[in-house]
């Protein structure tokens, strides 16, 4: 996603066509000319990646208040949570661009990222990965002990991820293995992890490839030259059916594990409903898949919010 520098930035001829990044919003520009390569670092401007870690701590806490409904801590959890989401993916974001930022430099959609354009030095991404990596830290210090043990198994995974695209077709596996941990984190804030607690998870995981499937469609080419690996490059042409296949698994786990925890009718509705925002994925990307890919992609965030929604009610009522 594109990010606001001058269009006259020194880049290397040998750099891919791709689409562009995003664009740097308004809001972001009133940052001082300094800060503003460490929050594209930190993927501040695409608060689209914040959403989709944060959602499923927060449908882990939710899942597990089905049987008694929610408490007065849950609102210190929920702050909790959203904090560690800005600051965890914003590490994930930083780890992912050091790891990456030779490749970065050849694919034009990343090329002017801080990184492989000489905004931030490697020196102080790392000081910066730091910085954030502190903040997750004290937000761990908080969680209850089951949780702080679930959130630490997670560790490895984050590390991990950004070498997956080099080594397996199925990064976005991995990623959904990873950025869904907030489920079981939930969940062992509010009680601890059971059966249904799975159940959700994996659901989330087969979410995360459909979507991040998606994602991917704006790099096959650029993929395709520089040898990384991803499953839109892997279900090709029927990339749309492998796409919908995943939905249908999530749809059917993720309504699952809100019916093993008592939903009940909360859990068909929110399946639904889910399903039905995934047909209209799908249809939209029939039509141009590359072009749709990012806005579609984007969408997820209201999917979730209707996986919470669902778990939300049905713990109030």
């Amino acid at each position: 996603m594109t990010e606001k520098f001058d269009s006259d930035d020194d880049l290397s001829d040998d750099v891919l066509s791709a689409p562009a990044d995003s664009a740097f919003p308004e809001w972001l520009k009133a940052l001082p000319d300094r800060l503003e390569p460490f929050a594209t670092l930190a993927r501040i401007d695409r608060p689209v990646g914040i959403w989709l870690l944060f959602l499923p701590c927060l449908m882990g806490l939710a899942q597990m208040r089905i049987p008694n409904g929610f408490q007065l801590v849950d609102i210190w959890w929920v702050i909790l949570f959203a904090i560690g989401a800005i600051a965890m993916r914003g590490a994930g974001c930083t780890w992912n661009d050091i790891t990456d930022r030779e490749v970065d430099a050849r694919v034009e959609r990343t090329a002017k990222r801080p990184l492989p354009s000489g905004q931030v030095t490697l020196n102080e991404a790392y000081i910066f990965l730091g910085v954030q990596v502190f903040v997750g830290f004290l937000v761990w210090l908080c969680l209850p002990l089951d949780a702080k043990i679930v959130a630490a198994l997670a560790l490895p995974l984050v590390a991990a991820y950004p070498f997956m695209k080099r080594i397996t077709w199925w990064p976005q596996l991995f990623l959904g293995f990873t950025f869904n941990w907030g489920v079981l984190v939930g969940a062992a804030t509010a009680v601890h992890v059971t059966f249904a607690s799975v159940f959700l998870y994996l659901g989330l995981v087969a979410w995360t490839v459909a979507y991040d499937t998606i994602y991917a469609l704006q790099d096959r080419e650029d993929d395709a030259l520089i040898g990384v690996k991803s499953t839109a490059r892997l279900f090709d042409e029927k990339v749309l059916m492998g796409i919908f296949v995943f939905f249908l698994g999530a749809t059917a786990l993720v309504t699952m594990g809100a019916y093993f925890a008592g939903a009940r009718q909360f859990a068909a509705l929110m399946g639904l409903a889910f399903l039905g925002h995934a047909f209209w994925q799908v249809h939209r990307l029939s039509s141009d898949k590359e072009g749709h890919a990012l806005s579609v992609f984007k969408s997820n965030v209201w999917a979730g919010a209707i996986i919470v929604a669902g778990l939300t009610l049905a713990a109030i009522f």
